[in-house]
């Protein structure tokens, strides 16, 4: 089976054409390098050093012997999509090809508008191309469970089924996103949705937590394959920075209260599900949705667990509140459903196994990497 990743230079789609070629898959990766800029124009770096991607596919062949196809350009140009298609000619199509940090759509009105074209008109260039030569294909694509945003009712997997005056309907479960970035997953899943209803294509939209974690089967098995390890306030998560700080001896840094509460997952559970979808694929006409995340924490948690977890390293932690630079609920009930996966044979990992290994002894290995000057946030919602 031929699985082509659209944006498997970054840190989930990496793991991803590396787990999927080693079971057995064909795998291409399509990546416009963006990210790569993205780090450059901010002055930013991930705290793990990160090979050319030429040369991380160079030593995956060395190691397996197995090959990736490698596709540099931008899926906001239709001839460029469908010529590398047409050369691939996938089976499954991965997509992580976004933008996805939602304090990068928030700082100006040119990353608002970057991020909604890129991940909009992408992921639209993608369906007209799937529509017009590839309509067999499965589309497994990368959404958020932040599209929910925080309802005061429980999140369901997508859909909700309401009665209203006497008549019963199942919808598409209603939207909060919470930035520029979540209003475009949003978007997309709109998008998607209608072109699987009017075109007979076949889609899963995977409502992505949180993920965290350097180790895959993969990655690990050789430095050059490493995976990226954001800490900074633009496209860090305050799991890594938590980790980051501890590693230096730097007071752990909680927005606001700390009560926000999300989906966690670890990275070895992404690349499990994105295999999941590939091998379980939706039927024709069908837009399917998964949540995809396996536990739930808030940020007074995360820091809880990181500063427990810091203790066994002789590490000497102390937590900080900061005013929150986002507009969101830092009080408030979320609970989501997340049967779908689990029902399809996921195996989780859990965080309480993971801190050590995945996390903290990565932040302690590279801490004199670590830029201080990133280590607290930049970009506020209200100006």
């Amino acid at each position: 089976m031929k699985a082509l990743v659209i944006g498997g230079d970054g840190y989930c789609g990496w793991a991803t054409a590396l787990h999927l070629s080693n079971r057995g898959y064909e795998v291409g990766i399509l990546d416009n390098l963006v990210r790569r800029y993205w780090d450059l124009q901010l002055g930013v770096e991930t705290l793990t050093p990160i090979a050319p991607i030429e040369r991380r596919i160079e030593r995956w062949r060395e190691l397996t012997g197995k090959s990736i196809d490698l596709y540099v350009g931008d899926i906001t140009d239709y001839d460029f999509l469908i010529k590398s298609l047409r050369d691939f000619e996938p089976d499954a199509i991965v997509h992580f090809g976004e933008q996805r940090s939602a304090p990068y759509s928030m700082i100006d009105r040119d990353r608002a508008v970057v991020t909604q074209v890129n991940n909009v008109v992408g992921t639209l260039n993608i369906l007209f191309a799937m529509k017009e030569e590839f309509p067999d294909a499965h589309l497994v694509k990368l959404g958020t469970m932040g599209e929910y945003g925080t309802p005061n009712i429980d999140i369901e997997e997508g859909y909700i089924t309401i009665e209203h005056n006497g008549r019963k309907d199942t919808l598409p479960y209603p939207k909060q996103p919470g930035s520029f970035y979540h209003l475009s997953k949003v978007h997309d899943t709109h998008n998607i949705q209608f072109a699987c209803k009017i075109w007979g294509l076949r889609a899963t939209d995977l409502n992505q937590g949180v993920v965290y974690g350097v180790l895959t089967e993969e990655t690990g098995m050789d430095e050059l394959l490493i995976n990226r390890l954001d800490y900074d306030g633009v496209f860090g998560t305050a799991l890594n920075r938590f980790c980051i700080q501890a590693a230096i001896g730097h007071p752990l840094t909680v927005y606001g209260k700390g009560g926000q509460t999300r989906g966690f997952l670890d990275i070895r559970d992404t690349v499990r599900c994105m295999e999941l979808a590939i091998a379980n694929p939706a039927e024709p006409g069908q837009l399917r949705v998964f949540n995809q995340f396996t536990e739930m924490f808030s940020v007074g948690d995360l820091a809880m667990m990181v500063k427990k977890a810091s203790v066994s390293l002789g590490l000497d932690v102390e937590v900080e509140h900061l005013d929150n630079p986002r507009v969101e609920l830092e009080e408030h009930y979320f609970n989501a459903k997340n049967t779908k996966l689990l029902d399809l044979g996921l195996q989780p990992h859990y965080l309480s196994d993971s801190l050590l290994d995945s996390l903290l002894n990565f932040s302690t290995k590279y801490k004199d990497r670590v830029d201080m000057k990133q280590i607290l946030p930049k970009v506020k919602w209200r100006r």
